[in-house]
């Protein structure tokens, strides 16, 4: 049985965020009112996400869980593009495109193979599940975008030179793809190598917190870290490819 939290022990738990803010404050980092802002945002915005997960879960309606799916995905997109410093109006279509297609590829295959459900749009499983997807696919593809584009920027010489030696225009974006590919995975990566050593996931603790025992939280977790990995790498592939697809027809 999950031990609850009290309103009281959330507010003691709340105060743990006055040490970051007193030495925001001694060192004058001019972090103080972005904390306090993110700190608000993050408490109101899950109590609200609870609140609604709590009906999501008692309909449980297809619809309703894709439609949510959905609405993630537009925002990821919004706020991928605005955190690479990309052109909405380039690069939005892309990127729903490539998170919405890789997180529900990657996300079935995990409901319908793996855990085998009879239901795979069953809201307890199908939202959480994409909502995990969602966020780490955005983290990796705002390092990747960042990277791709800053590195065609800086180098279009090299790049215009790769297409007058009769390369293709995939082949001339080659070095920057990779250059793109090993910094937004070099700490995925890292992170997978020392897992269960040096950290304890937060979804596994998670489980282990609300009863579930550590063998199947342990088995949970390593499909997790399979399946958020791969989804990452497909949605950073698809969105470059269908940026650089749609650039190539705006030049035409």
């Amino acid at each position: 049985m999950t031990t609850d939290i009290s309103y009281i022990g959330m507010a003691l738990g709340l105060l743990l965020m006055l040490l970051p803010i007193y030495f925001f404050y001694r060192f004058k980092t001019g972090q103080i009112l972005s904390t306090l802002l993110a700190t608000t945002r993050m408490v109101v915005q899950l109590f609200l996400i609870g609140l609604y997960l709590k009906y999501l879960f008692l309909w449980n309606n297809p619809f309703i869980n894709i439609l949510w799916v959905i609405i993630m995905v537009v925002v990821a997109a919004f706020t991928g593009a605005r955190r690479a410093h990309l052109r909405l109006r380039t690069m939005l279509l892309p990127l729903i495109g490539g998170f919405f297609a890789s997180a529900l590829l990657v996300g079935m295959y995990l409901l319908v193979f793996v855990l085998q459900l009879r239901h795979p749009f069953d809201a307890r499983y199908f939202v959480p599940i994409m909502g995990i997807l969602m966020g780490n696919m955005l983290s990796v593809c705002v390092i990747g975008l960042t990277t791709f584009y800053d590195g065609l920027h800086r180098e279009q010489g090299l790049y215009y030179y790769l297409l007058g030696n009769g390369s293709s225009r995939m082949e001339a974006v080659t070095p920057f793809l990779r250059k793109a590919i090993d910094k937004s995975f070099a700490p995925c990566i890292a992170n997978m190598a020392v897992m269960g050593i040096v950290s304890l996931p937060g979804t596994m603790i998670g489980q282990i917190l609300g009863g579930s025992a550590p063998g199947i939280a342990i088995k949970y977790q390593m499909m997790i870290i399979v399946i958020t990995f791969t989804a990452s790498l497909l949605a950073l592939m698809l969105t470059i490819y269908l940026s650089e697809r749609k650039r190539k027809l705006n030049e035409l």
